[in-house]
């Protein structure tokens, strides 16, 4: 906690800022008690200046500023070549839909029943409504038995007509290593960005993914080629290899400026625009530059050092992003061990069995023992703690998983009426095959991770 003073200088237009900290648990309410007996002048105050960019706690004192933008608004923005001037163009935040247990499900055919339904109700409402929504009270006009939002009632006074498309469900990563089925549509996501430019139709991409500002949690990045979201990381924004137009013409999204900076450093003209791409995967991983840049990633947009050996980090970078990227095809960690109680039934009992006959969900990790509790019949032992270490925010992949296929009760009172159906059991051995593999994804990044820290900048 602390107490901060601004201090006007008289014929000066600037002002000094006085600060003093104080124990780290005290209430306003002791904060004031504290003020209303000592005097002002006695209390020690350390003068604060904050930085160019206005930043006035926590400064960051390193070379930043000096390092390679990796993208930013002017660039994006800039009408021609010649005013780029990061490494890459385009970057987007992932697709906010403000109705996800309504457009997102583990399961298509699922996610086509709530949708449907959805749209049903949406077409019930605009023909009983007839035109004539009370525009200064939209609210008070409709019925809440589906998810609406400012932009889905913005379409209902307009009158819009909105149909179900089957060809508009595609697969998304929902959180790192959770994949769900998506419904991408412009009327039921609240806000898609620049994701058209990012993805068109079929056509493949790689993407850079990394928390956004301000964040936070500590800095974040993971790679994919499927479409994302909001929340994927923290305020997730991507950084595509490639970018789409209109009528799907491909073109390279780190720029020729970004291709100028490295070849002429390097002085090495068999530089491509992919190595590069590479490259910044690997660098942001480097646990020595998150140490030192911390406070900055927080707050603004990564910077790309040059480090000594280029096509070392690039190297280091394509496994590691071939290892994210590729995650439900890499070998499964050797030696874990899968125990089960007794034999469950099979095929299980249908609805209306036996109470016992499908084990309660559990999916709890043992970290000091290096075991998972998947339900009350089944344990995944023998992970190794260096899977425990590989983190992307608060959680370790392992535990983004464990999160994921919980059962838990929707929030929205239709879905947890009409389409609550998710049961653990269905996807349990899809889950035991999926930490099987992601153990030894994180297991060999953060091998990977050890390498770079040993490595000289």
């Amino acid at each position: 906690m602390a107490i901060s003073i601004w201090i006007k200088k008289p014929h000066e237009g600037g002002a000094i800022v006085k600060y003093s900290r104080r124990p780290e648990f005290d209430t306003a309410d002791d904060k004031l008690t504290f003020l209303s007996e000592v005097k002002l002048r006695e209390i020690k105050f350390s003068e604060i200046i904050a930085d160019p960019k206005n930043t006035w706690l926590n400064l960051s004192k390193n070379d930043f500023d000096s390092l390679i933008p990796l993208a930013e608004k002017k660039t994006k923005l800039a009408k021609n070549a010649s005013e780029e001037r990061s490494l890459f163009k385009l970057y987007s935040l992932g697709v906010k839909t403000n109705r996800d247990e309504w457009v997102c499900d583990d399961s298509r055919e699922q996610l086509e029943a709530k949708t449907k339904f959805l749209f049903k109700n949406y077409e019930s409402e605009s023909k009983r409504l007839l035109g004539n929504v009370d525009k200064k009270n939209v609210a008070g006009s409709i019925k809440y038995n589906i998810k609406w939002t400012r932009k889905l009632k913005r379409l209902l006074v307009q009158g819009a007509k909105i149909r179900f498309d089957k060809a508009k469900i595609v697969q998304s990563l929902y959180r790192p290593f959770a994949v769900k089925q998506l419904y991408f549509a412009n009327e039921l996501n609240e806000d898609q960005y620049q994701l058209r430019q990012v993805f068109f139709e079929q056509e493949q991409n790689e993407l850079i993914c990394i928390s956004g500002v301000p964040g936070n949690k500590s800095f974040q990045v993971l790679a994919t080629h499927s479409l994302y979201h909001h929340d994927t990381l923290e305020k997730t924004q991507c950084l595509p290899l490639y970018r789409y137009d209109d009528h799907g013409k491909r073109t390279d999204n780190i720029t020729d400026w970004g291709l100028a900076q490295f070849r002429e450093h390097y002085k090495d003209k068999k530089i491509t625009k992919e190595e590069i791409f590479h490259y910044v995967y690997g660098v942001l991983h480097d646990p020595k530059y998150r140490k030192k840049y911390e406070l900055n990633l927080k707050r603004e947009f990564p910077r790309i050092p040059f480090y000594a050996d280029f096509r070392k980090w690039a190297k280091w970078g394509k496994t590691l992003m071939d290892l994210h990227i590729g995650y439900e095809t890499v070998k499964p960690y050797p030696g874990l061990k899968l125990t089960t109680a007794k034999p469950l039934p099979r095929p299980l009992p249908q609805v209306g069995g036996e109470k016992d006959s499908v084990p309660k969900a559990k999916l709890k990790a043992d970290k000091e023992t290096g075991m998972i509790t998947l339900d009350e019949r089944t344990w995944l032992e023998g992970i190794p703690a260096a899977a425990w270490d590989y983190k992307l925010g608060n959680r370790s992949a392992l535990e983004w998983i464990l999160d994921q296929y919980k059962e838990k009760t929707p929030k929205d009172p239709t879905i947890r009426e009409k389409f609550n159906t998710y049961k653990f059991e269905d996807y349990k051995e899809k889950v035991i095959d999926l930490l099987q593999r992601v153990t030894s994804v994180s297991v060999k990044t953060m091998e990977i991770m050890g390498e770079m820290e040993k490595e000289a900048s």
